[in-house]
């Protein structure tokens, strides 16, 4: 059982502690709801730095921040960790692996997950990287195939091994693919200095035309010339079509042979069960200018998982922090409107931009009215991540981590904490 005592106040149960989730939580401090906050994880991470867990520049811990004490000071907010198995509107409840809550309000901030577009095998066997224990295997999938391109003397097999195929070009993958490329550059020769990293291959798959898609086409020819400096080969308008654990296939006559195939090429709204007649083909959630799920006037929905349509969003906003942050906010306020039956306000993305880094003093900034690149887009890319984190220990540990990598140009973070297997792999030789 959940055992939230009862209160004089209207209850909104709000499903995600992610960005969106977070921030309506905080919003609602000392106005007069009682707040539930539900998420299987006990902790909101940081996703935009992911990345750096995965290839050793930052420890997990870093970019976690335990939920209950963002909320701890909150005298009516409990939160519950719980995986929400299914909504009842009917009868104005969620239910959940551990127990059932009623609600006046819902809120859905569930985010978003990978999108395999029905390709069960890609699904099975390549990696992703939505959670901090998926950038732990990444890591460790990293690491130990660098172990075992040691352990082989079948030079097919070694290349397989060392071959990391990133299958999507959005900002995780460019980052991702830059963070490889200065491992094999700076760190990877001292700790592998028997290993011909020459071997060692990054390629990095997009099925559009330009790497960045989704940002100006400036920022998108600076991050394609900083990768192909790094060493990174790119593959545009390549559409992967299969991967069956040794070989990625394409539409074309391209293939690869890897043990390392980390997928970012989709993603789609995290749904949940009860909401499913507004539930668009992306599995985000319709839902009109104040957030309302079409249909109801007491369900929500925020963020990721939301699909707010509209003349300048045609396929609703983009599913980044921003747009999840600026609806909580607004949502909060609508929803003291809502229980005094005054009128809503609309909600009115404020775009603030976009960014990527691609490596050490290489980043690319887009502004509403500015487009840069280069050492100080990089510096800006610091700073805008650093004040987004949840904490301040965290962000001392952040900057400490980078000043340090920087300096010294290694990642101390090389370290195998949970070994990881594929299921289904190669034969190595001896």
């Amino acid at each position: 059982m959940m055992n939230i005592p009862d209160s004089s106040n209207p209850r909104v149960v709000i499903i995600g502690g992610g960005f969106g989730g977070l921030s309506i939580a905080k919003q609602l401090k000392n106005r007069n709801f009682q707040v539930v906050l539900l998420d299987k994880h006990n902790y909101h991470n940081f996703q935009p730095l992911m990345y750096q867990v995965a290839t050793g520049g930052l420890e997990a811990g870093t970019i976690a921040y335990p939920i209950r004490k963002v909320v701890q000071e909150h005298k009516e907010t409990f939160f519950r960790m719980a995986n929400v198995e299914k909504v009842d509107t009917f009868g104005k409840k969620v239910i959940s692996d551990i127990g059932t809550i009623y609600y006046d309000y819902l809120v859905i901030a569930t985010g978003s997950t990978n999108n395999y577009f029905g390709n069960k095998d890609i699904e099975k066997n390549s990696m992703v990287m939505k959670t901090i224990p998926e950038a732990l295997d990444i890591r460790s999938l990293i690491l130990e195939n660098f172990e075992l391109a040691l352990q082989t003397n079948d030079e097919k097999v070694r290349r397989s091994l060392m071959n990391f195929v990133i299958v999507g070009a959005g900002p995780t993958g460019v980052e991702l693919a830059g963070a490889l490329a200065e491992m094999k550059k700076a760190v990877l020769p001292k700790d592998y200095p028997d290993l011909d990293l020459s071997m060692m291959e990054i390629n990095l798959v997009q099925g559009t035309n330009r790497v960045l898609d989704a940002m100006s086409e400036k920022s998108s020819k600076a991050a394609a010339k900083y990768l192909k400096n790094l060493g990174v080969s790119i593959h545009l308008d390549v559409r992967v079509t299969n991967y069956d654990g040794n070989v990625v296939t394409t539409a074309g006559d391209l293939e690869f042979h890897s043990q390392a195939v980390i997928w970012s090429a989709g993603v789609k709204g995290a749904a949940v069960d009860g909401v499913n007649d507004a539930v668009d083909r992306a599995s985000r959630i319709r839902v009109n200018d104040f957030n309302q799920v079409e249909g109801f006037e007491d369900v929500f929905a925020i963020g990721d998982v939301a699909a707010m349509y509209g003349e300048k969003f045609k396929f609703g906003h983009p599913m980044m922090a921003q747009p999840a942050i600026q609806q909580g906010e607004l949502l909060a306020e609508n929803l003291e409107r809502l229980s005094k039956k005054q009128s809503l306000k609309k909600f009115v993305y404020n775009d603030k931009g976009s960014m990527a880094t691609i490596g050490r003093n290489k980043a690319v900034v887009d502004l509403p009215k500015l487009h840069f690149n280069g050492v100080f887009a990089w510096f800006v890319w610091m700073f805008i991540h650093l004040i987004s984190l949840i904490g301040f220990k965290n962000r001392m540990l952040v900057f400490w981590s980078w000043v340090y990598n920087y300096f010294v140009f290694d990642r101390e973070s090389r370290i195998i904490v949970r070994p990881y297997r594929k299921k289904k792999g190669i034969e190595h030789g001896n």
